[in-house]
């Protein structure tokens, strides 16, 4: 048995997004103990809102709940800060799960962490954060007893209560043999297929359920590099998280009215065109069609500023049955996999006299025409290491030593996303202790063939300390002894995003071995620099310079692979656990 396709990460992502909203709205910006006389503080349980179970007791997660069930907590709270929430201080609390809705059609898989009691279960807790984050969740599994058949139906209610405590009651609707709809299966991108074109998918998908579907929705997504340049009139379209571009996307909503029928196959009328811009590399597209009818549309549309469409209606029409083989539960397709970027890492001259403290600027800088995204894996940093010249030593760093026996090499993050016109500056303090005239130390980025790099030769930058003139520093600018001078390239200011934020920014410089700040809502200002503890930052995508997690082209973090090359150090990448029960 199987949950409708209506619970994809799109459809999940929409409900807490209207939780978001409707704690926003309440204006809830800190939070207290309701005293006698004030209004209770709204606690919101959230989670699955329906499942369709299948009758051929196929399982697409075999063993896994249908249901999940979670509480945000009012307040605000930033799961990607560096802090935890403070709790809320409470007299306890309970949640209800009734299933009993149930009886007759379906085995019910209850948490084990709460009071069970035939169909009902009483989950109690008075661990309650801002947000969702750090709140109980817990999970339910239905399984289909033989007396069920197609059509049968209940509904799951829960519930709370607690002292100071206001909880909405939320519903999960539950249908055997409902309309399910898989997914036609994207094909690759063409051959030669280069940034700036534009992909031509063929959508539709099949109704594997026992019932028809009255009505379909169809959601497009596509992230930074991707838009949608066809308007249709039975099609709405806006832009989500448009303050954080990993997860940006450019979304349309398609409703389309009629029956369905379980066994058959439908397309679109005609292919959807999916526009890559000309910085696009391993953006993703995904869609999928959903069986929850226009006002589950309306739904999804509830305060995400949709404009509607024009032009033309778009239709789906009945096909062959097509091969098993042909659908998918989630479909989607990274697009101009073949753009390259240009990353280029600059250093400096600089002189001064024994005992002197000066400031070199190590900068990287992207020409483009790419953007490193970092979608796939959720933000893995650009590593690349800065040897320092003989005879000076570190005042203070943005970036962190490689390990206590090569003192002089040091290991520095910038965040992705990086864009196409963006620059970082990582600006290192050094103290001559002896002036070694034309000391150099190399700045550069991992060595090994990154098909992604479209300029390998200046991927290399130098610090000259007290140059001579005769230094060979390949890439080098020039510039005297007596000056500041790039060297190893020359690299642009970031610039704006058609996303709407602001790319550039130079970094903040911290004590040795502390983190520089990062905004991974696009242009950022500074980029990680490592982090005390011997932790670095979390992530990864498919560009070749950053973290493996299984993508093609990927080099093993740059980071690991300095530290081994320089005898070997542990990065830890510390995660947060959530807290409360589950089943």
């Amino acid at each position: 048995m199987r949950p409708s396709s209506l619970y994809s990460p799109w459809a999940r992502a929409a409900v807490a997004g209207a939780a978001a909203a409707g704690l926003a709205a309440a204006g809830l910006a800190g939070v207290a103990h309701a005293a006698d006389g004030q209004a209770p503080l709204p606690v919101t349980i959230t989670g699955t809102d329906r499942v369709d179970l299948a009758l051929d007791g196929a399982e697409g997660e075999p063993g896994e709940p249908q249901i999940q069930l979670g509480l945000t907590g009012p307040g605000e709270y930033d799961p990607d800060s560096d802090t935890d929430p403070e709790p809320i201080p409470n007299s306890g609390y309970e949640v209800t799960i009734d299933a009993t809705a149930l009886k007759g059609f379906a085995k019910v898989g209850l948490p084990r962490s709460c009071d069970v009691d035939g169909l009902v279960a009483v989950c109690r807790s008075s661990s309650l954060y801002p947000g969702a984050s750090y709140n109980p969740y817990w999970s339910v599994r239905l399984d289909l007893l033989d007396s069920a058949a197609a059509g049968d139906h209940g509904t799951v209610k829960v519930t709370g209560e607690g002292e100071g405590l206001e909880f909405n009651e939320h519903t999960v609707d539950v249908l055997v043999g409902g309309p399910e709809l898989l997914q036609k299966k994207l094909p690759a991108q063409p051959a030669g297929f280069e940034a700036g074109d534009t992909y031509r998918a063929p959508l539709g998908f099949r109704n594997v359920g026992a019932m028809s579907a009255d009505g379909v929705v169809l959601r497009l997504a596509g992230s930074r590099g991707l838009s949608f340049p066809d308007s249709y009139d039975n099609c709405s379209y806006a832009e989500e998280n448009k303050d954080n571009l990993i997860r940006y996307r450019q979304v349309a909503l398609c409703t389309f009215e009629g029956e369905f029928e379980p066994g058959t196959a439908y397309e679109l009328s005609e292919p959807i065109g999916v526009k890559t811009a000309d910085f696009a590399l391993g953006d993703i597209f995904s869609y999928g069609f959903d069986a929850i009818g226009a006002e589950g549309a309306d739904t999804l549309r509830a305060g995400g500023g949709h404009r509607q469409g024009s032009g033309e209606t778009l239709t789906l029409k009945p096909v062959g049955g097509g091969q098993s083989g042909d659908y998918t539960k989630y479909a989607e397709i990274d697009l101009a996999t073949g753009n390259t970027y240009d990353l280029d890492l600059t250093g400096a001259r600089v002189a001064g006299e024994q005992g002197e403290t000066v400031t070199v600027d190590v900068g990287l800088s992207n020409h483009g025409p790419a953007w490193l995204g970092s979608l796939r894996a959720g933000g893995e940093p650009i590593g690349f290491t800065v040897r320092i010249p003989e005879g000076a030593s570190v005042v203070e760093s943005p970036c962190r030593p490689v390990n206590d026996e090569t003192p002089d090499a040091y290991l520095c993050f910038a965040d992705t996303p990086f864009l196409e016109d963006d620059a970082r500056t990582f600006p290192f303090e050094l103290r001559i202790d002896k002036v070694v005239p034309g000391a150099k130390g190399k700045i550069s980025l991992p060595d090994y063939d990154n098909p992604r790099e479209g300029d390998p030769s200046n991927d290399t930058g130098w610090i000259v300390l007290n140059g001579t003139g005769d230094e060979e520093t390949p890439g080098d600018s020039g510039g005297g002894t007596g000056g500041t001078d790039s060297t190893g390239g020359t690299g642009t200011d970031g610039g704006s995003d058609p996303a709407g934020t602001t790319g550039g920014g130079s970094q903040t410089a911290g004590g040795t071995g502390t983190a520089g700040g990062s905004d991974t809502a696009g242009g950022t200002t500074g980029g990680t620099a490592g982090t005390t503890g011997g932790q670095s930052p979390q992530g990864g995508e498919d560009d070749g310079l950053l973290a493996s997690t299984g993508s093609t082209a990927l080099l093993a973090s740059a980071g690991a692979a300095l530290a081994l090359a320089a005898g070997g150090v542990l990065f830890v990448v510390a995660r947060r656990r959530r807290a409360g029960g589950a089943a």
